[in-house]
């Protein structure tokens, strides 16, 4: 079974790349793990920076009950408080919500899915990739392009470096009611974590939290982890009193990896998580996601059109992707180190008091311009 291009992971670099391709005619097949809608492990934040292309898509996230969101809290262990306004703004929408809507641009523009199948190997073969998948069905194609987040065994099986080193973090997300601000991102510290909080479509917030391993076998569970160290943080304790869960359970993911990465991994062109991951911290995830999936889709169709080489159309991708990300990625690992302890984040936040000029440089170091069609 053979297709021009095989995208392995249906989140958002995926869901986009599809459909750009599919919507120039080139054919496209995307292997998903799961069914759609589902709900992952993210901040649910996203800037407005990809709101103009979005809705050139055809996707109106207003339309969706998006949350429109303008200000930025920060809080330390303590509980401090910095507050700041967002110079580009951005709109809450859940993941649930998101994908599904993009899924359904996707099928509308002709996009091939195997859905609820895992891809057990990709395999270069000198001019085109054999991929193998759970159901024992293969697939060959000229272009493999991986979207499949933050870690996954298909790493290992491609030998990329940062999987020889294990990951001290966990994710933990919910989704919540309460009293709450609608317009303001927030951004708790705590003991060697951090929890960020948002409202979403349908009145509802996602609260999301990364921590390290440590802290969780410490406690023992996830509720005595949240009560013995996120209720340090009175914002937080506040919340987990006040606030409805939703969620029976919350999602989890383990093994988060902030390591840099290669954007081309053995002629796979990586996009999303699967190429870099931003710390949430920095609460810019998704758009760059959005952004490294329509970067991905020029660069594959160029080539498919111009029939210039593999090694011009992977080097011309790894020029774009790093002079698009790679500036935020050092930027959120700097910030990461500043903020991910309970001292630092405590004079950080003073410093940046002081200074709401800087403070504003460093947060637009993590957002990019305004992106279009």
């Amino acid at each position: 079974m053979n297709y021009p291009v095989v995208i392995v992971g249906g989140g958002l670099a995926g869901l986009i790349s599809s459909i750009e391709l599919a919507r120039r005619d080139i054919g496209v097949l995307v292997i998903e793990r799961r069914a759609y809608p589902h709900h992952k492990v993210c901040g649910e934040y996203i800037s407005n920076e990809v709101l103009p292309y979005l809705q050139s898509l055809g996707l109106e996230p207003a339309e969706w009950g998006a949350a429109s969101i303008s200000n930025f809290r920060f809080s330390s262990p303590k509980g401090a408080v910095l507050d700041t306004k967002l110079d580009l703004g951005g709109f809450g929408m859940s993941r649930f919500t998101l994908d599904h809507a993009l899924y359904k641009l996707a099928l509308q523009a002709g996009v091939h899915f195997k859905l609820q199948t895992i891809v057990t190997n990709i395999n270069w073969l000198g001019d085109h990739f054999a991929v193998h998948t759970s159901d024992g069905i293969g697939y060959e194609s000229e272009i493999v392009m991986g979207t499949y987040g933050k870690r996954t065994r298909l790493d290992k099986q491609l030998g990329r470096g940062f999987m020889e080193k294990e990951s001290p973090y966990v994710g933990v997300k919910y989704h919540i009611r309460g009293d709450f601000s609608k317009d303001v991102i927030a951004l708790h510290n705590f003991k060697n974590g951090y929890c960020g909080m948002s409202a979403i479509e349908d009145g509802k917030y996602c609260l999301c939290y990364l921590t390290e391993r440590d802290n969780l076998r410490q406690a023992g569970n996830i509720p005595e982890l949240e009560r013995s160290i996120l209720y340090k943080n009175p914002h937080l304790e506040s919340i987990f009193s006040s606030a409805d869960f939703l969620y029976d359970k919350p999602e989890v993911i383990n093994e988060i990896s902030f390591a840099p990465k290669n954007c081309v991994e053995n002629h796979v062109l990586m996009a999303g998580d699967s190429a870099g991951l931003i710390t949430p911290l920095c609460g810019n995830g998704m758009a760059m996601a959005i952004r490294a999936g329509s970067m991905a889709a020029r660069a594959v169709e160029h080539y498919l059109r111009q029939h210039h080489s593999r090694s011009e159309l992977e080097g011309t991708y790894q020029k774009a992707w790093k002079q698009e990300f790679a500036t935020r990625l050092a930027i959120g690992r700097t910030v990461q180190n500043l903020f991910g302890r309970e001292i630092l984040s405590e004079i950080a936040l003073r410093f940046f008091q002081g200074a709401p000029s800087l403070l504003r440089r460093v947060i637009k170091g993590t957002h990019g311009e305004p992106m279009s069609s």
